[in-house]
């Protein structure tokens, strides 16, 4: 397909406004993913941000499997943005289901060929701008001299527990259970806090999301009437030319005001048993999942439980990568990886229908993925964390949070660390 693209420089000291207008500019469409580095530092992303919307509906449907994903990429070798549900996984699994509630509306399956992509690389000054239309320089213009977008004040919001702490304690208590029958060895439970509120401001809400917690893989995505204002910290898989990496974070704690005091916490998680042996369980699982499409002898632990620190929390996390066979379409790096190993545990299967027999809702979006296929075949994934959700029409506003429960697990502990990683998105609104 072809498109006409355009670059145009500019100083370093204008980039955040850069970044802004891009964001300003796309709110008058229904159909846009933008992607936030937040210029952490990566040596694996391409981009620094990255944009692309859709001006019509044309462009747009919902497939069915990935297969039909990778046969539309074929046909048309373009920009796919767009996202893959925690739900998927019963395509991945047949003998797996969902038959929880959720009050969202997302497609278990969705990506979209956007009219006009904006990006900016990694280490460049350079927005490019390619469109379907050639009208490079009039998006550019338009781009430049929108209207800035005041970010607005939010409602003060109390969110309702899905699961209140009693029945979650007891859960993690009856998740040791079978950890102990032997049915698993590690289990991400998760549970949904939540709300009603008409008419919240979106667009604000993800400047400030953005503002408490910049995270390397911050997204603000929407489908009409569904909202997404993500903040993780996390990568699922991406691939460049041949080589797939993946790095599941497993391990949190706190960040601290005091220098030394939240040294300490950073040397105590780096040296915490229970945490390390989470994470090295599922950068093994990770090393299977990426064996299935990758060279035989080409799996290789490029970082094990190293930590890094995000202004909310600090994070143990791996780096697993591996060269994917020629003769395999790219996406079954995808297929035979996912949903992450992070946000299941292991073995996935049996952990998988724990988690259906233990939560609440439908996980949906949450703890899928978002992100792009560029025309060269290459691709990035996040992991959907930290993230909050809006349905417009009924004005439901939700967030999920969870942990890893091993044998180990303590339960109060357990919340605690899950209410840790739902402060940030309640604060927004404090």
């Amino acid at each position: 397909m072809q498109r006409f693209k355009k670059q145009y420089p500019f100083a370093e000291a204008d980039y955040e406004l850069i970044k802004k207008r891009m964001l300003d500019w796309a709110q008058q469409f229904s159909i846009l993913l933008f992607l936030d580095s937040n210029e952490y530092p990566d040596k694996y992303g391409n981009y620094r941000c990255l944009l692309g919307v859709c001006t019509s509906n044309h462009n747009t449907s919902p497939l069915a499997t990935l297969e039909d994903l990778q046969a539309h990429y074929q046909a048309n070798c373009d920009w796919l943005l767009g996202h893959i549900s925690y739900d998927y996984k019963n395509n991945v699994e047949t003998i797996l289901h969902s038959n929880l509630p959720m009050e969202h509306r997302w497609p278990v399956l969705q990506f979209f060929t956007p009219d006009i992509v904006c990006y900016i690389e990694r280490q460049q000054n350079i927005l490019m701008i390619e469109s379907l239309e050639d009208s490079v320089d009039a998006v550019y213009s338009a781009m430049i001299n929108t209207s800035p977008i005041v970010v607005n004040s939010l409602p003060e919001v109390l969110f309702n527990s899905r699961i209140n702490k009693n029945t979650y304690l007891d859960i993690v208590e009856n998740l040791r259970s079978h950890i102990k029958e032997g049915d698993c060895y590690e289990i991400n439970f998760c549970n949904e806090s939540y709300t009603w509120i008409n008419d919240l401001d979106c667009y604000s809400v993800f400047q400030k999301l953005n503002a408490l917690s910049p995270s390397p893989f911050a997204a603000y995505y929407r489908l009409g009437p569904q909202y997404m204002m993500c903040s993780s910290p996390e990568r699922y898989i991406r691939k460049q030319n041949d080589k797939i990496i993946s790095q599941p974070i497993k391990g949190t704690a706190r960040r601290d005001a005091d220098k030394n005091i939240d040294e300490t916490i950073r040397k105590e998680l780096q040296q915490n048993v229970k945490e390390r042996a989470e994470n090295i369980m599922i950068a093994d699982l990770v090393r299977n999942d990426l064996a299935r499409s990758c060279n035989i002898g080409s799996i290789t632990v490029e970082e094990l439980c190293t930590i890094y620190s995000f202004p909310q929390v600090h994070q143990m996390i791996s780096t697993i990568s591996g060269i994917l066979q020629a003769t395999r379409p790219f996406m079954d790096a995808i297929h035979y990886s996912f949903p992450m190993g992070s946000m299941t545990g292991a073995p996935k299967v049996k952990v998988m229908q724990l988690i259906e027999q233990y939560e609440a809702v439908k996980r949906g979006i949450y703890s899928g993925t978002v992100g792009y296929i560029n025309p060269g075949g290459d691709f990035d994934f996040n992991v959907v964390i930290r993230s909050l959700f809006y349905n417009a029409d009924p004005g439901y506003l939700s967030y999920q949070t969870g942990g890893a429960i091993t044998y180990d697990s303590i339960p109060e502990l357990e919340w605690e660390e899950m209410r840790l990683k739902a402060q940030a998105m309640e604060r927004i609104f404090m």
